[in-house]
């Protein structure tokens, strides 16, 4: 819808350019600039997605439609060295989903998610 709005008034091409993120980039012909777009609604970027976020509560968020976050906090207190964080670590990531699984999203006016990627950080 945004992307749709800015080509009503500016020549939006398509372009190769990629930071590791999810977003896609347009140039616009007006002004030379560069902008992203990430639509995760039109394109879902979770299969591509190699991030995982660390709340300051020491939760692990692997994938933003998940409603688990592994504790890292309770491995961390309870060693001096850091092989149980590490083993805690490992764990969250390996459970992280291959690709996008957000099946509730159109069923309800509920949110998909609990917690949207804004609330964190993306």
């Amino acid at each position: 819808m945004v992307r749709a709005r800015l080509a009503e008034r500016f020549t939006l091409e398509n372009i190769d350019y990629q930071t590791g993120g999810p977003a896609r980039y347009a140039r616009v012909a007006e002004t030379g600039g560069r902008l992203g777009f990430i639509t995760p609604l039109t394109h879902n970027f979770c299969e591509s997605c190699n991030r995982v976020r660390l709340t300051c509560t020491a939760r692990s968020i692997c994938a933003s439609g998940k409603r688990t976050r592994p504790d890292l906090r309770a491995p961390l207190r309870a060693s001096q060295s850091n092989e149980l964080s590490m083993r805690s670590i490992d764990e969250a990531i390996l459970r992280k989903p291959k690709g996008h699984d957000s099946s509730s999203i159109g069923r309800t006016r509920a949110p998909a998610v609990a917690r949207h990627m804004s609330v964190t950080g993306g």
